[in-house]
């Protein structure tokens, strides 16, 4: 998987495609990734103790990787990720225009 946490995307398909937001946790083993403000569902909560409120909380619920690509910066759109390996380093790169992801 090619996206990490921290990254900016953007959404290619399905109910948010053309949003474009910063990846909060990415799953590897399930292939998904939380987007910060994308698929947002509703959490209807029970107040437990006196101290944790009930009510209703947003959730942000995951999407899978392949609903999803890297933005580049550097021709500012969509980009495939490659990697470049100098000597010990290996950097991921746009595939299009060469820019460091």
């Amino acid at each position: 998987m090619r996206v990490k946490k921290g990254d900016e995307v953007v959404v290619l398909s399905g109910k948010y495609a053309g949003h474009r937001a910063e990846v909060i946790k990415a799953m590897p083993a399930s292939d998904q990734v939380v987007l910060d403000s994308v698929n947002i569902a509703k959490r209807h909560t029970k107040q437990r103790s006196e101290t944790t409120q009930g009510g209703i909380i947003d959730k942000f619920m995951p999407i899978h990787v392949s609903a999803v690509s890297l933005w580049c910066k550097g021709h500012d759109g969509p980009a495939r990720a490659g990697y470049k390996v100098d000597g010990d380093t290996k950097t991921r790169v746009c595939r299009k225009c060469g820019a460091e992801l």
